[in-house]
Formats: C-alpha cells, structure tokens, sequence
C-alpha cells in the first residue's frame, strides 16, 4: 500500500525490523514484493500504457502525439533517477537507511507536500507537461532514493508547485512509477539469481499476490478520493511518524 501513497515504502520496509527486531525479510521476498506492486499499476493503467507504447513507437518514425509526448517525459524523468542511483546506491544502503534519517525526512518532505498541496493553483492539466517539468519530477524522483523522503509524494509535491492538478500530479506520478519499479525489480532480481539464494516460494507468491491487491486497490481509492481527501491527511500522519521517530531515536541515544 505505501508504494504509491505518499508516506514512503522504503521507510516503512525499513521500520519493522529496526523497531521490533525482526531479520530481515529476504532478497527473494523483496523480488516478490516488487513484482505485485508493478502488476498492479500496469494493469491499473494497462490502457494509458499501450497507448503511450504504441504512440512512442510510432514517434520514431516522426508520428507525434500527446501520448508520445508522455511517453518521452515518462522516460526523460527517470533519467536523474537512475543515474542517482547508480552513483550514490551504495552511500544510502550504508549511511542513510537509519531511524534518524528516516524521522528527518519524514518531516521535512512532510511539509513540502502540505505546502504544496495548501498553496497548488491547479492551473495546469496532464496535456500541458513540459520536458523542462518531466526533468524537475524526475530530478525530485530522485530525491527520494533516500529513505523516508517517499517517491509518490515528492513528485506528486513537484507537479503540484508546477501548477499542475491533483489528478494529473498523481497520475503522471503513477506512470513514472512503472519504469522505477521495473528497474530496481531488476535489479534484485540478478542480485538474486547471483546469490542463488533459496526461499519459501510459497510465502514469496503469497506476498507478491498481497502486494498486488494491495497496492492496486491503492491506486483506485486514492485515484477516486483524492479531490475529497486531499494531502493533508497524510501530511499528519508523516508528522506522527517523524515525531514518534525522533522520540524513539533519542530515547536510545
């Protein structure tokens, strides 16, 4: 569910183990988890996606459209992304997954997404997304390779301060989502299959399967309640958990 809701997925992957001890839960569960979730929002968007694909393929044949031109951004965005995560993947796996990390970008990027939700013009729709607008989501994307900051909410934070509406906001979001996901899937996946690590298969497709239904009805009810709900919402909830982070990091300290 965390996956697309802007509070953080890494930070609450993080969490349990560090709060309640738990081991760690497996490259293999890891895998699974990043399967359900990408399923999910390509299905959710299965009919955007093959319009954009089809589009994009016709583009390199000098066919343009706005979903070629949406296709371009989805992929120009992820660009900082992966570079970022290239050059800097091993700096935050080793100094920047701790508690206190964790409670400082929850509430600092807490309140970028209550500024930005507060002050939005909602000037702008999804048809109007610029390369100069693809690449500051994609350089907020970026951003949230650190723990805690989440990925849905900064670039969701970012199209919101562009001017963009709520729906458009989250929904290029959702798309941008799918080549990341894809990617750091990949990713675990080699790591994996070099590891050749062995792993309840049952328990991993049982958590691929929850993952799935989960993050899809994400998609939906967040997608249909957000002109009622809002931002704020959430915005307090990562204020209750930055706070309560902090506590815990000081009492141990």
């Amino acid at each position: 569910m965390t996956e697309f809701l802007p509070i953080s997925s890494s930070a609450h992957l993080i969490l349990p183990s560090q709060l309640f001890g738990w081991p760690d839960q497996g490259l293999a569960f890891d895998v699974g988890v990043h399967v359900g979730t990408l399923l999910a929002v390509v299905i959710y968007f299965r009919n955007d996606l093959l319009q954009m694909f089809i589009a994009w393929l016709g583009s390199l044949s000098g066919k343009h459209s706005s979903n070629s031109r949406l296709a371009w951004f989805v992929i120009a965005a992820t660009v900082p992304a992966l570079i970022t995560g290239l050059l800097l993947n091993e700096l935050i796996d080793n100094h920047l997954r701790s508690i206190l990390v964790i409670a400082g970008t929850t509430l600092i990027f807490g309140a970028v997404l209550c500024w930005a939700d507060l002050f939005r013009t909602e000037s702008r729709t999804l048809d109007t997304i610029r390369l100069k607008d693809a690449l500051m989501i994609g350089a907020a994307q970026a951003v949230a390779l650190v723990p805690g900051t989440s990925r849905s909410g900064i670039t969701i934070s970012t199209a919101l301060m562009l001017g963009m509406d709520r729906h458009s906001a989250a929904r290029f979001s959702f798309l941008l989502s799918v080549p990341v996901i894809l990617g750091a899937g990949l990713i675990k996946t080699l790591d994996l299959i070099a590891l050749g690590d062995s792993a309840p298969w049952g328990m991993v497709a049982l958590g691929t399967l929850i993952a799935g239904v989960s993050a899809f009805s994400c998609i939906h009810f967040f997608l249909k309640w957000l002109d009622r709900i809002g931002m704020q919402p959430f915005v307090v909830y990562r204020l209750i958990l930055g706070v309560f982070l902090l506590g815990l990091w000081f009492s141990t300290q």
